[in-house]
């Protein structure tokens, strides 16, 4: 059992579901995604599961995304594994986000990309004083999927929008203030939380108001006001032009930081965002970023930011465009184009 990179099981009418592929920080793959989704159909209707709780082995994080070399070497083809696992994955965060059952997720340590997505759509997430929190994706020439384009925009102000552009790292006061995580416990206490759980598994957030605390002051909300001001724009370039003229030094490390990222991403993701805020549903916004990962996969941008970050590990990508202005609104319209009959991204049953 112990080999299984997910373990399933019941404990006392909660549904468990731990990480287990530690060495690779929990990244996932289109196995494991499989096996949390079969299992999720299997509870849904069982009335001996009251609740479900998501966690991880180890003391490293809780998942630091998905299987990004695989999509890489998939990308540099036709893509086709990619989109498959892009479909199980995004399926599972669908059926997440609307499971009838409370979902409690344990982000001890560092979440990210495909971790984010197994996490957001929780009922209750908890942050420990070893959460790092981010949505990296411009950085390798990606965009911030897994639902992304749902949660960000729906953080409070645009912070959500610095956060994806940015690929900032936020830490449990910084987190729970903005929502992202909706309870701050101390990693001593996740056992004694968990134990209360499996005691009273139909009531996972009085569990967590229970053995929660207060994590401390927000670093961020010194720079909310700049950061509503200053991303609330509809093109990076005007963001960038904002950033620039505010001045502040502030203002100016986060343009130095976009000035690293790719800028077909930044452009990609700012789209994104602002459509997910208008989306009707999670499954409209789950099917948009379909249609965007399997073509942005294939895209110079994300070959080169897995090589320099994640394979070469030398952290310099020449990105192509090499700047903003190489970027029309006709790529962008070709990247989110709806996909032919048949190819489109639709929810499980």
């Amino acid at each position: 059992m112990s080999e299984s990179e997910v373990l399933t099981r019941v404990d006392s009418g909660v549904g468990r579901i731990t990480l287990n592929r530690p060495k690779a920080l929990h990244a996932l793959n289109r196995a494991m995604c499989e096996t949390m989704t079969e299992a999720l159909l299997a509870w849904r209707g069982d009335d001996g599961v009251q609740s479900v709780l998501i966690d991880h082995a180890g003391e490293r994080g809780f998942c630091a995304g998905g299987d990004i070399r695989m999509i890489a070497e998939s990308g540099a083809g036709d893509a086709s594994e990619a989109k498959a696992f892009f479909k199980v994955e995004y399926r599972l965060n669908h059926l997440m986000f609307e499971y009838p059952k409370p979902i409690t997720a344990i982000v001890d340590g560092i979440v990210m990309g495909g971790g984010v997505g197994i996490s957001e759509p929780a009922d209750v997430r908890i942050a420990t004083e070893r959460t790092t929190y981010a949505m990296p994706e411009t950085g390798i020439g990606l965009f911030p999927d897994v639902g992304g384009g749902w949660f960000l925009p729906r953080l409070p102000g645009q912070t959500g929008v610095w956060l994806a552009l940015t690929g900032a790292r936020l830490k449990a006061a910084d987190t729970v203030a903005m929502g992202i995580h909706s309870h701050f416990v101390p990693a001593e206490r996740i056992e004694a939380l968990k134990s209360a759980l499996i005691a009273h598994p139909a009531e996972p957030k009085t569990v967590a108001d229970t053995l929660a605390s207060d994590p401390g002051p927000a670093s961020m909300a010194a720079h909310r006001e700049a950061v509503d001001r200053l991303f609330a724009f509809d093109t990076v370039e005007a963001i960038f032009a904002a950033l620039e003229a505010d001045g502040s030094d502030w203002a100016l490390a986060q343009l130095a930081t976009l000035k690293t990222k790719s800028p077909q991403s930044l452009k990609v993701t700012l789209r994104q965002l602002r459509l997910g805020a208008a989306m009707p549903s999670f499954a409209d916004n789950m099917a948009l970023e379909y249609r965007l990962g399997g073509r942005v996969v294939r895209t110079h941008d994300f070959q080169e930011g897995v090589r320099a970050v994640v394979v070469d590990k030398d952290n310099t990508p020449n990105w192509s465009p090499a700047d903003l202005s190489g970027v029309s609104e006709v790529d962008l319209d070709r990247l989110f184009a709806p996909l032919p009959a048949g190819q489109e991204w639709s929810p499980l049953d």
